[in-house]
């Protein structure tokens, strides 16, 4: 069995992306995005984190988390809320792939892929880096044309904020983080 070594740092910020199960696009459905969202908001009652951008596709989530000064768990973080969309949310969703002897074996569902990407984030430039990529994500999957359509992003809080411009994202050639997971 391989070791994965991810690296962790207190108080970190971290670049995550959680696919589905084979790619199956249930967070199209309103009961899947709010499996996800109820999930996310029960996690953060026992195990805080900011989350500084975020993007839902069909069948995947970008997101940017900075954990509390003192902590470095995000993987638990992320289990808990897989966990908890299993649990509650699974048998209604109404997947019907099959799920393999494999994740029989180790009594997983057939909602998430069983790994998922993180990095940690360097420095303020690999932040807005990240940032941008999050947000121009539907865009790159042509789920819309400009960011800003997207409904399932932070690229709304970003444009009211004043971090981006209304129109940011339709111009400009935007700059891909080199050491990023390209689904």
């Amino acid at each position: 069995m391989s070791n994965y070594r991810r690296p962790t740092i207190t108080g970190g910020t971290y670049f995550i992306t959680q696919v589905t199960y084979q790619r199956i696009p249930w967070f199209c459905s309103d009961l899947g995005r709010i499996g996800l969202r109820e999930a996310i908001a029960k996690v953060r009652e026992k195990y805080p984190f900011e989350i500084n951008a975020f993007v839902l596709l069909p069948d995947h989530f970008h997101c940017l988390w900075t954990l509390p000064e003192g902590d470095k768990d995000f993987s638990v973080r992320l289990r808990l809320i897989e966990t908890y969309v299993t649990k509650h949310y699974g048998d209604k969703l109404g997947i019907n792939a099959e799920v393999s002897l494999s994740r029989q074996k180790r009594q997983e569902k057939n909602l998430w892929q069983r790994r998922f990407w993180e990095h940690l984030i360097r420095d303020e430039r690999d932040y807005a880096l990240h940032c941008d990529y999050i947000h121009y994500n539907p865009v790159r999957h042509g789920l819309c044309a400009k960011a800003e359509d997207w409904q399932f992003s932070s690229i709304h809080r970003f444009i009211a904020q004043g971090q981006y411009p209304t129109d940011w994202g339709v111009t400009e050639v935007l700059e891909k983080p080199q050491d990023i997971w390209d689904e």
